[in-house]
């Protein structure tokens, strides 16, 4: 009887099979549906990033950016800088057991639906750099498992809402940056006792800091920059202890600055900058061993920089500028050893430059302008052999120039202006061959002006003006004009208007001798070789007018133009086209800009800007990239010298510059529309914190790297052997590469350095927006790894083996000529077009 009951219970258990497969099924169906729906509300995807949703795929195989668990349900998606386009769709709340919604780097406009509420699993979600709209949803607070929140590059509206941190318990990190936001930061922050870090920055908050904000007992990261908060700040702060990073600048904190945080052990970062902190710097008796940046510049400190300084043993960046120090510059800081920048300018700081700051020999940036030192600059200066910046302007420093200076051969900027030099100007200074920036203004150097100065091929800015110098000006420096030479009573020549004696200077020789009859074969000699000159005159004045036809014909110049105005604010300015393809009408720029105001149609972020992509009613679309930095271009004039003469540059693998447009509030780089993406999205696909997988896209096979890396070579060959002067691109990296339709490369930002943010430019902490260029040198751990594994005969270790048409042969010869391009000695590295020829060579050896 029992087995038979035992028959029955199993029989019926089995009946019920087909019932839970159709469970499974039905809902499988379910959430390929609700996915399907969410692609429908997706009015763009230039990339065709969900080709792959269609209704016969399977979500969990098929679906680009879509993961299953192992039962079968959605519980990631994952399409992060797709350039989609559209509004978040409601549907997405059917799908119960989602645990990750990224979708960050997209062109979403709208709110994030109220009907999300319903996805109780969800634990992160990163809508940054989108076009989200309006009031933050309180919904969001009612989520029990939210780990990452990150709304941040949007253009959310209104306050923080209280209720936002109603059930933190389990939040970790939390980033609402760069939106529209207002009011004060919630007391009800100090309610998620897990979270380890919050960004707040580039806002319009105001208030003061919670004070219980401290109450977190992890807390690491806190970034309140650009905002309006105000108050007092170290009651709020004292008791943070394990902070990381501490971020306040370019706020309206005022009274004592949070300095005792500086003993917090794991500080590496600490900012204050840009606020009305008063008071002294304390001592510091105590200082994290990880500390490396400490900004306390443009506030209102006064008193000495305390010996103490020096605990800091590991600082790279000091900068105390535009304050009220006073005191002199401390002997001790030659004892930081690590230091990269030091930045003291704008104080009423006295006394010498201390010599043993020579000793700091990694030292890039050394700014002590406006201040009031005395005594000569150290000869010994020039040991800091990685010095790019040299900034000792409006001080009462006396001597000479020292001699040596051309040891510092990465100087890019060399300002002495303003000062009480005398001597004459050193010739080696002919072989600072970086050097973009030469300000000897000012001072008392005489003598003459040394003709080597013509070799400084790169500078942009040259002014050798208010001093003694005399003689003739040498012809390979007078193109940078008369403002550069005024106020030198004994130079002569162009471009000054003075001529030359008979004795080489700007006096003229007196004589009461009668001037002699010309004879007749002179006079046949002059008249001749005033024919001679009358023709070449024509012929240049011809010439001249047709290359300006020519120019004109691929350049047009719309003065006074309001670009991307709005109701309330006209930006008006200059905007100079270099092809003609591009529309002439104002009305179709004023539309075909318009989005810039907006951010639907942001596909990328670099190191100089944010990237738009932007397309006329004809069909035609460019890259227009908004700068949010100049670098070390000061001026409107400067602007155009730099990227004018970059119309002018053609190459198949460049990308080709269209235009610019300059504003007093809004500069832009008009270039082409590249609609492949970059080389480093296309390597790696998809790549996400945490739990993570990643695609390549599949398209890019052996044969297509092989072309994007001879056509990369030929765009470096041309830059560096075609142009004159040579252009070095100085921030080479994947992302900087593009690729068109036919997969071929379009290298991007070249002859931009000059644009580059300058602390980004020294590569300085990681907190900085890195600008990604790494000098072959730095790379060694890497390139040993590689060279173990070819000498060991594991080269293949090496191979991405989901390669298409993979040669392994011909991928070790590339290997191996990559390790040559990164030799330790840059002397051993080969020439781009030696490049070329061995890869030619290569790709040839295997074809025949």
């Amino acid at each position: 009887m029992r087995k038979l009951h035992t028959f029955r219970l199993s029989h019926a258990l089995l009946c019920f099979v087909p019932f839970f497969l159709a469970i499974i099924v039905v809902s499988s169906v379910t959430e390929k549906e609700i996915l399907l729906q969410f692609k429908g509300n997706i009015t763009n995807d230039p990339h065709n990033k969900l080709a792959s949703w269609v209704l016969s795929g399977n979500p969990c195989e098929d679906y680009h950016g879509v993961f299953c668990n192992s039962a079968g349900f959605v519980d990631k998606i994952v399409l992060w800088n797709s350039s989609l386009g559209g509004v978040l769709s409601p549907a997405l709340s059917g799908l119960k057991y989602l645990r990750v919604l990224t979708l960050f780097g997209n062109s979403f406009m709208g709110n994030i639906p109220n009907e999300y509420a319903d996805i109780q699993t969800l634990w992160k979600i990163n809508f940054s750099s989108n076009a989200l709209s309006g009031s933050i949803p309180e919904f969001i607070g009612d989520l029990p498992s939210i780990r990452l929140l990150d709304l941040s590059r949007n253009g959310f509206t209104g306050e923080i809402p209280s209720a936002l941190f109603k059930h933190c318990y389990k939040t970790k990190f939390v980033s609402l940056s760069h939106n529209i936001l207002l009011g004060s930061i919630p007391e009800s922050l100090a309610n998620c006792l897990n979270l380890e870090g919050f960004d707040f920055s580039f806002n319009n908050l105001s208030g003061g800091i919670p004070l219980r904000i401290c109450d977190i007992p992890r807390l690491d990261y806190l970034s309140l920059r650009s905002n309006a908060l105000s108050g007092d700040v170290v009651q709020q702060l004292s008791t943070c202890q394990s902070l990381k990073l501490l971020d306040l600048g370019s706020n309206l904190f005022k009274g004592s600055a949070p300095f005792g945080v500086l003993g917090s052990s794991n500080l590496t970062y600490f900012n204050v900058s840009h606020n009305v902190f008063n008071g002294k710097i304390p001592e510091i008796a105590t200082c994290s061993e990880r500390m490396e940046y400490f900004d306390a510049s443009w506030n209102e400190l006064e008193g000495e920089l305390p010996l103490s300084i020096t605990n800091c043993r590991s600082l790279k960046v000091l900068e105390l500028g535009y304050n009220r120090l006073s005191g002199s510059i401390p002997e001790v800081l030659g004892n930081l050893d690590r230091l990269l920048v030091i930045q003291l300018c704008n104080n009423s700081i006295s006394g010498t430059i201390p010599k043993n700051l020579a000793s700091i020999q990694l030292l890039q940036v050394l700014d002590l302008h406006n201040l009031s030192l005395v005594g000569d600059i150290p000869d010994d200066i020039s040991n800091c052999m990685f010095l790019r910046e040299l900034d000792v302007s409006g001080n009462a420093l006396e001597g000479e120039i020292p001699q040596n200076l051309y040891n510092m051969t990465y100087l890019e900027i060399l300002d002495l202006h303003k000062n009480q030099l005398n001597g004459s100007i050193p010739p080696d200074l002919g072989n600072l061959s970086k050097l973009q920036y030469l300000d000897l203004s000012q001072n008392s150097l005489s003598g003459l002006i040394p003709s080597s100065l013509g070799n400084l091929t790169k500078l942009t800015y040259f002014n050798l003006s208010s001093n003694k110098l005399s003689g003739t000006i040498p012809t390979a420096i007078q193109g940078y004009g008369s403002y550069a030479f005024i106020d030198n009573p004994f130079l002569c020549g162009a471009p000054l208007d003075k001529p030359c004696s008979a004795n080489g200077n700007g006096t003229l020789t007196p004589t009461s001798k009668k001037p002699k009859a010309l004879r007749v074969p002179a006079i046949i000699a002059i008249v001749a070789a005033a024919v001679i000159l009358s023709g070449v005159c024509l012929v240049s004045i011809m010439n001249i007018r047709a290359r300006r036809k020519k120019k004109a014909d691929v350049t047009m110049v719309v003065e006074s133009t309001p670009l991307g105005s709005t109701d309330s604010n006209v930006i008006i300015g200059k905007l100079v086209l270099f092809s003609k393809s591009l529309p002439s009408r104002y009305e179709d720029w004023e539309s075909g800009t318009r989005a810039l105001l907006g951010k639907e149609c942001i596909i990328g972020v670099g190191s100089i800007g944010v990237v738009y992509k932007t397309t006329f009613e004809g069909g035609i679309s460019i890259a227009v990239k908004k700068l949010e930095t100049l670098g070390r271009i000061r001026n409107q004039d400067e602007f155009e010298q730099e990227i004018g003469r970059l119309g002018n540059i053609q190459h198949p693998n460049l990308v080709a510059f269209q235009g610019y447009y300059w504003s007093s509030t809004m500069k832009l780089m008009l270039s082409e529309f590249v609609p492949n993406g970059n080389l480093y999205d296309n390597l790696h696909g998809l790549h996400y914190p945490g739990p993570s997988t990643s695609r390549g896209n599949s398209e890019l096979y052996w044969s297509r790297r092989f072309k994007i890396a001879m056509g990369t070579a030929k765009a470096l060959a041309y830059l560096h052997h075609d142009c004159r002067p040579p252009i070095l691109h100085l921030n080479i990296k994947s992302t900087n590469i593009l690729l068109d339709e036919k997969y071929e490369a379009k290298l991007s930002d070249y002859g931009l350095n000059k644009l580059l943010p300058i602390l980004d430019n020294h590569g300085l902490t990681k907190f900085h927006n890195a600008v990604g260029y790494v000098a072959p040198e730095l790379v060694v751990v890497l390139c040993e790894y590689v060279r173990q594994l070819l000498e060991s005969g594991f080269a293949s270790d090496c191979l991405d083996r989901s390669l298409r048409d993979l040669v392994e042969n011909e991928l070790i010869q590339v290997m191996k000529l990559g390790l040559i391009c990164t030799s330790e000695l840059p002397s051993k590295r080969p020439s781009m077009a030696e490049v070329i020829q061995v890869l030619e060579s290569i790709r040839n050896g295997l074809e025949s």
